[in-house]
């Protein structure tokens, strides 16, 4: 298949400090086939991609692109000269700018000394309309959804003539119908011959979009295959390195005492908001992009104004106006952004889990460092946390453990109310197993969950009850035993019930 080849990658290797990133990867990529990328956090998946995009230049070996020999390129050549383009999780478009003046950014056009406003903006239209997609050229980006500025970053990509097209977790923040979008779209590249590195924490995506899939661990290449020869199964085994032969089922968890009480809650984003949540309880909230999922959580926790309703926490009614407020009441949030919200990335792991605590480890103003340590380390230890030591800054670690920090310092807190918001976003799938078992045992310890997810299979496997959002409202609520996707998509896009508002 040589004259299929399009890229090369032959004995690359690149090494920092202390670590290993990538040993000897040989690999071949074919014109027009889609292949996947898989491996845990940490497994080598982003220094390759820098290497391939020419962000990193390799300690060793060649990349060999239409056979012609490179040991290293600028980023700038990549894209310009070689046609190789990545689309990360978080886009790099300039949000003030038009959506035809991030397409053409760098190589825009003139008319004389001016810039040709015009044709930028027939083109760009013509480019979209070609992807299947109806855009206005002159909207500003930030005011677009996160499926259209992902459809942005593709145009944008498509404009420099790529051949090579790399996707980071394309998925991750769209519903079910735009992801079904993107894959025609992918489909439709392919078509061209466009070469599409698809990179996925979600298998049953990369299974159902790839011809090949490759997996990555330690830096090592373990496997490359034909997707139709392989299975989940085999491939969460090759990622872990052991074999999986059970991902992990959640027990159904007892309900014990109602310690939360909504009742006709209100704020700028939902509407007549009512449910429970019990102790020992996972309740899940599901919807599609935009229904008041984290607005919800938001509330709780004091980030927006409560404008009509109660909300009683142990049967006591309660205002909540800020963060603070939350954590006296002993409800925490683990936010969806976790690098914005949740972390302080330029701060240790230690001095992240103990930030809530630092008033009950200090005397005087001064911390008590030996009890700091102490508490610490036993987080690191019960969420088995992969820290060279306390000192190392939240930043460098993988996003799996940067949840767990995350997680560790409300529990620090002891939280009896735990809000977690798309908890295994961007994690690998043996974080997600270890996240699913600590908040399986939180629950069995008697403490009550409220799960937002827009993965629907996880919801599913997790939650006790599911309550569905639709445009600000609870559409419904849903028992675990009668839980399943369609049933759930079925009331997130279907026009609301205009009796009924009150689910429990």
């Amino acid at each position: 298949m040589a004259d299929r080849s399009i890229l090369s990658l032959r004995g690359i290797t690149k090494n920092y400090p202390g670590v290993q990133a990538l040993n000897s990867i040989n690999l071949e990529l074919y014109r027009g086939e889609i292949h996947a990328l898989v491996g845990e956090n940490g497994a080598g998946k982003s220094t390759l991609i820098k290497i391939i995009t020419g962000a990193v230049k390799t300690d060793e070996g060649e990349i060999l692109i239409d056979n012609h020999s490179y040991t290293s390129y600028s980023p700038h050549d990549a894209l310009f000269e070689l046609g190789i383009a990545a689309i990360y999780q978080e886009f790099n478009l300039v949000s003030s700018l038009s959506v035809s003046d991030n397409i053409f950014l760098g190589k825009e056009l003139k008319r004389g000394m001016f810039l040709d406003y015009s044709t930028m903006n027939n083109e760009a239209a013509e480019l979209l309309a070609a992807m299947g997609f109806s855009i206005n050229p002159k909207t500003p980006v930030n005011t677009l959804s996160v499926a259209e500025q992902q459809i942005v970053e593709i145009g944008k990509a498509l404009s420099h003539d790529v051949k090579l097209l790399i996707m980071d977790e394309p998925t991750a923040p769209l519903t079910p119908k735009e992801v079904g979008r993107l894959f025609k779209l992918i489909e439709n590249l392919k078509k061209q011959e466009v070469t599409i590195i698809y990179i996925s924490h979600r298998l049953d995506e990369a299974l159902s979009i790839s011809d090949r899939i490759t997996v990555l661990r330690d830096g090592e290449l373990i496997k490359t295959m034909s997707t139709r020869e392989t299975n989940r199964k085999e491939l969460i085994g090759l990622m872990v390195g052991r074999n999986f032969d059970q991902e992990y089922q959640k027990r159904k968890n007892g309900q014990g005492d109602v310690i939360l009480e909504v009742e006709d809650l209100s704020t700028e984003s939902v509407t007549d908001i009512n449910f429970v949540l019990h102790s020992g309880e996972i309740l899940g909230i599901a919807g599609l992009v935009g229904s008041g999922r984290t607005e919800i959580a938001r509330a709780l926790i004091g980030m927006d104004t409560v404008k009509d309703g109660i909300i009683k926490v142990h049967g006591h009614p309660v205002e909540i106006h800020n963060p603070t407020a939350a954590k006296r009441l002993k409800i925490g949030l683990i936010p969806e952004d976790r690098k914005k919200q949740g972390i302080l990335g330029k701060m240790s792991v230690k001095h992240n889990i103990s930030f809530t605590i630092a008033d009950e480890i200090s005397r005087c103003t001064l911390i008590n460092e030996k009890k700091e340590k102490q508490i610490v380390k036993e987080f690191i230890d019960r969420l088995n946390i992969k820290t060279p030591n306390q000192a190392q800054l939240v930043q460098h670690l993988s996003g799996g453990n940067q949840q767990k920090v995350v997680l560790s310092k409300w529990l620090a807190s002891d939280c009896s109310i735990l809000i977690f918001d798309e908890p295994t976003r961007g994690v690998d799938v043996g974080a997600k197993q270890e996240i699913y078992y600590i908040m399986d045992e939180l629950a069995k310890s008697g403490k009550g969950i409220i799960m937002i997810s827009s993965d629907l299979p996880e919801l599913i496997r997790m939650a006790d009850r599911i309550l569905v959002m639709n445009s600000g409202k609870v559409q419904g609520s849903i028992d675990y035993k009668d839980a399943n996707q369609d049933l759930i998509l079925d009331m997130a896009s279907r026009e609301l019930k205009q009796e009924g508002k009150h689910e429990r």
